[in-house]
């Protein structure tokens, strides 16, 4: 990775750490090591974006998670959280950016727009190959869960978590406070056609649950050896830490993967907390 790439990775990482904070010129150029006359110039030719645009984006995408799986929270209070002086201006700015307005994001999002301009915020970094991962080896206790199937395109998970989470909050059966949530993968998106992917969201339960309109079955992650890494920031891809289990640490490690799949526990949530602290358990299972 280049001092360039890493400088702008630096800034970007300041950027969504302190998105509460006035963000200028001086301090961000400070943080990137680049003179205050050349930074801006610098940021928007290896971004795309201008420096401005990148901070409001970047609020933006936080406001949205908030908007859709923290209904409690009123609006203009998600708008002063952006940095917005008013409703007004914040829902002017989310309408030209997703093509819907706050209160109908909130109701109906299209995630396939929010997608596309999301997109806008992923950088051209090059991947070190050379990078280590913490692998640890434990014993997964067999889980009892409930579990929610996403069949279809993988940009279209939030809504598949939308109704799951509404599930959990109807049936009581699987308080987020309380129980764990995990992900099973059956496809790899980057492999399948988007018609073709097949996801579970899950919550651990402690006994069998009824039958529901919501469509969520009985399941059980069964009991075994796994390999675990942990995973910290953006989720939309948990390729780095799937790849560097199979592709780097399996070959070496004298283990062979058993009969289910690879399956996430996803520790935090992004709309309870910053990005970056978002926290994900990467499990192999191995024999």
């Amino acid at each position: 990775m280049s001092n360039l790439e890493q400088s702008i990775i630096r800034v970007c990482d300041y950027i969504n750490q302190n998105l509460d904070d006035d963000l200028t010129l001086e301090m961000l150029s400070a943080v990137s090591g680049f003179s205050k006359y050349h930074f801006h110039r610098v940021f928007s030719a290896y971004t795309g974006l201008n420096l401005i645009k990148f901070i409001q984006m970047s609020r933006l995408k936080r406001a949205s998670f908030r908007l859709v799986f923290k209904t409690d929270i009123k609006i203009i209070d998600i708008a002063f959280e952006a940095r917005f002086e008013s409703a007004e201006a914040f829902s002017r700015a989310f309408k030209r950016e997703f093509g819907q307005s706050p209160s109908e994001f909130r109701k109906s999002p299209m995630w396939h727009n929010w997608h596309e301009k999301i997109n806008t915020l992923t950088l051209p970094v090059t991947e070190r190959q050379d990078d280590k991962m913490t692998v640890n080896i434990v014993d997964f206790k067999e889980q009892k869960v409930a579990a929610l199937a996403h069949y279809g395109d993988p940009k279209l998970h939030y809504q598949t978590s939308m109704k799951f989470i509404a599930w959990r909050k109807a049936s009581k059966l699987s308080p987020f406070t309380s129980s764990n949530t995990y992900g099973i993968p059956y496809s790899d998106p980057n492999v399948v056609k988007a018609e073709d992917f097949h996801f579970d969201l899950c919550g651990a339960v402690k006994a069998d649950i009824p039958e529901n309109e919501f469509g969520v079955v009985n399941q059980i992650i069964p009991a075994g050896r796994c390999a675990v890494v942990r995973d910290i920031g953006n989720r939309d891809d948990l390729k780095k830490g799937v790849y560097y289990l199979y592709e780097q640490w399996l070959p070496t490690s004298g283990e062979q993967c058993r009969d289910f799949p690879v399956f996430f526990h996803y520790v935090n949530f992004v709309h309870d907390v910053p990005e970056h602290e978002v926290i994900t358990d990467i499990y192999l299972p191995i024999k």
